[in-house]
């Protein structure tokens, strides 16, 4: 049992309990922090964390000074002991505290209902539970201010020699223990001081915390840093670390740590989903402020891969009566600065200044990273290589700069260089276009070197154009099945001519004429049959490359008649789009009818019957198209495009090599 046999009272008012307890943190890993400071604070040199799932419970032991009875009364349940003033100057081992307002404890009752807490000290045993809902029961029982007695516990079940084990039961339903994993992370995120080259060593279900499971050190890019953070340095292996401790020595408060930028974005979001695109900053060794980025309104792209770790312990100078003024910088919660403390005020001026230096030496890096990448493309270092001097210069600029861009995806990235090529020459003709008024008789032939260079890039563009429709046509060819593929072509179709005439490539046309041909549509459905209407699923008219196209889909699964749609509807739209033309006073110009059917129409049965149908549409313009032969002729034609270029200029090959380019080969 206790060696003093009287009991412990702890004071408390209920507003201290709900605002300064209950809701002081929103996580456990902010609660268990503040576990370990204390442990920090009482010269321990291991704590041990234990998450015990089955139990519901959570295990901190420490192996510091410990508490006799008269300390837990003192020390412990005294809400708002300042431990400075009673004990100023540093601990035993020479550590400056990190509590300082002696409310860190009520914390635990944010993420548990039921504290126990054994202690030892010299010879002094002591052990105690404390509930929750008695507490509140209790005060509000004395109008809201009063005393509440821990409940105590027999001594005889603790099994160490010196320090403090706090149980943490009937955890709150909000609250879950979260993996090991996570929880470790955020543990060693929360202090710079653990390590045994600090003396101070945390566990996690035997496992040791290390610096390491922050677990963004090895994605680290660039680093700057500031103080002596060879460790730091060894453990990110950055491809580029620039010391800038000089830069802010003349900042009246003393930065340590360090800045830096990852290699791709995703690295600052992790596992567990929490978000690393921040600025921590540290006093006496723990977490005064999960971010301080926030604090800038960064709208650079580099300042979404930039994270941080600062230690400013002028935040916090004080060691007790007699000592700097007790001008605390933190927020009651200990998780923020003051915003308007001068200090801080101070280091965010500092760090403003610091973080124009890394936008501009960022970018710097990744234009420099952005022009070698391209230039591991052969093709496209020959053809930089090509250019005269100063615009080979210009060049291998442009293709850096679109590194810049926020692009983590290796295709994307090939996109950007492709893109990148193209509108250099764009940007090259531009200027060499402004050359054609200084040309005169004597140097025409500049001229025509600059008009072949725009066919070049023209017929480079185009290409790039049919490219991507060959892709589409041969992804639907393999992957669509026939009914999904008639819903494509019905719902696409109109608006995407080029499927069924490459030169069809862009629709034109007048309000007027829209109406007048909507009329004719209106007048031919009047004398259409009930039959022939179902077998109807759309008609439109457009105008495309200076010709009249009109497109009528018939339904997939009927099958019609070619004699009967001659009749019935081609002949009118024929003769009806004629008549619209000769009052426009454009009576010369094409008509076209296009008809899409699924089915074969009845003269495909026998082949004389066939020719006759089609010998028949040929004075109407009128042609019949599948939907499954839609894509093949589309394919062809496309593809006859490239078999008719009998010369593949160089900048075709340069895109080509881009696409067919993988990081890595020669």
């Amino acid at each position: 049992m206790n060696t003093d046999a009287r009991a412990f009272r702890m004071r408390i008012s209920l507003n201290v309990l709900e605002h300064l307890g209950i809701n002081l943190y929103s996580n456990v890993p902010a609660v268990l922090s503040e576990v370990v400071a204390n442990s920090w604070d009482a010269d321990a040199g291991e704590v041990r964390v234990v998450l015990d799932k089955s139990a519901k419970r959570i295990v901190i032991q420490d192996d510091g000074t410990g508490m006799t009875p008269a300390d837990v009364d003192k020390r412990f349940l005294t809400v708002g002991y300042r431990r400075r003033d009673a004990q100023p100057g540093p601990t035993p081992k020479g550590r400056r505290p990190m509590g300082r307002k002696g409310i860190g404890k009520l914390s635990l009752f944010s993420i548990a209902n039921t504290i126990e807490v054994e202690t030892v000290k010299g010879r002094e045993k002591s052990s105690f539970r404390m509930k929750l809902d008695a507490i509140r029961d209790k005060v509000r029982n004395e109008a809201g201010k009063g005393t509440y007695d821990p409940e105590v516990l027999p001594t005889d079940a603790i099994d160490f020699s010196h320090g403090t084990r706090i149980v943490l039961r009937d955890l709150r339903k909000r609250q879950t223990i979260a993996t090991e994993r996570a929880l470790r992370k955020r543990i060693a995120r929360r202090f710079s001081i653990i390590g045994k080259q600090h003396g101070f060593r945390v566990f996690m279900n035997d496992r040791e915390v290390s610096p390491s499971d922050r677990g963004y050190y090895d994605k680290i890019r660039y680093l700057w840093t500031y103080g002596d953070q060879r460790d730091v340095v060894s453990a990110c292996d950055a491809e580029e670390v620039e010391d800038r401790d000089g830069a802010v020595r003349k900042c009246p408060v003393l930065i340590e740590g360090w800045l830096g930028t990852v290699r791709e974005v995703k690295h600052l979001k992790d596992e567990e989903g929490d978000n690393l695109n921040r600025i921590a900053v540290f006093v006496r060794g723990k977490m005064a402020q999960e971010d301080m980025l926030a604090d800038f309104s960064e709208r650079g792209v580099y300042a979404s891969y930039l994270i941080g770790e600062l230690r400013v312990d002028a935040l916090d100078k004080y060691d007790g009566r007699g000592t700097e003024a007790d001008d605390d910088a933190a927020t009651s919660s200990r998780q923020r600065i003051v915003e308007d403390d001068e200090r801080y005020r101070q280091l965010r001026e500092a760090i403003g200044y610091e973080l124009k230096h890394i936008q501009k030496r960022w970018a710097e890096f990744r234009s420099e990273e952005g022009e070698r990448k391209s230039l591991e493309i052969p093709e496209v270092k020959e053809w930089v290589d090509d250019l005269k001097p100063p615009v080979r210069r210009k060049a291998k600029r442009w293709l850096g700069k679109i590194n810049r861009i926020r692009i983590d995806d290796a295709d994307e990235q090939k996109e950007m260089i492709k893109h990148a090529v193209l509108a250099f020459e764009f940007h090259r003709i531009n200027e060499n276009l402004d050359k054609l008024e200084r040309i005169g008789d004597e140097n025409l032939q500049v001229a025509l070197e600059i008009f072949g260079e725009l066919d070049n890039l023209e017929s480079n563009l185009y290409g790039q154009i049919v490219q991507q429709r060959i892709e589409v046509i041969r992804t639907l060819q393999e992957k669509i099945d026939e009914n999904a593929l008639e819903k494509i072509i019905q719902k696409y179709l109109f608006e995407h001519l080029w499927l069924l005439d490459p030169s069809w490539e862009r629709t034109e046309g007048t309000e007027v004429m829209e109406r007048s041909v909507k009329k004719l549509f209106g007048e031919v459905d009047e004398n259409l049959s009930d039959e022939e209407k179902k077998a109807r699923l759309d008609i439109k008219y457009r105008k495309t490359a200076g010709q009249h196209v009109v497109i009528e889909l018939k339904r997939p699964e009927r099958v019609v008649g070619i004699l009967d749609l001659l009749s019935g509807q081609i002949a009118k739209y024929y003769s009806g789009m004629r008549k619209i033309l000769d009052r426009q006073g454009t009576p010369h110009e094409p008509v076209e009818i296009v008809v899409l059917l699924g089915r074969q129409p009845r003269e495909w049965r026998d082949e004389v019957e066939r020719q006759n149908a089609v010998k028949a549409l040929e004075p109407y313009k009128a042609r019949i198209v599948f939907y499954d032969q839609l894509l093949g002729h589309a394919y062809k034609a496309y593809t006859d495009y490239f078999e008719q270029r009998k010369v593949v200029d160089r900048l075709a090959g340069v895109i080509k090599a881009i696409d067919d380019y993988a990081p890595g080969e020669s």
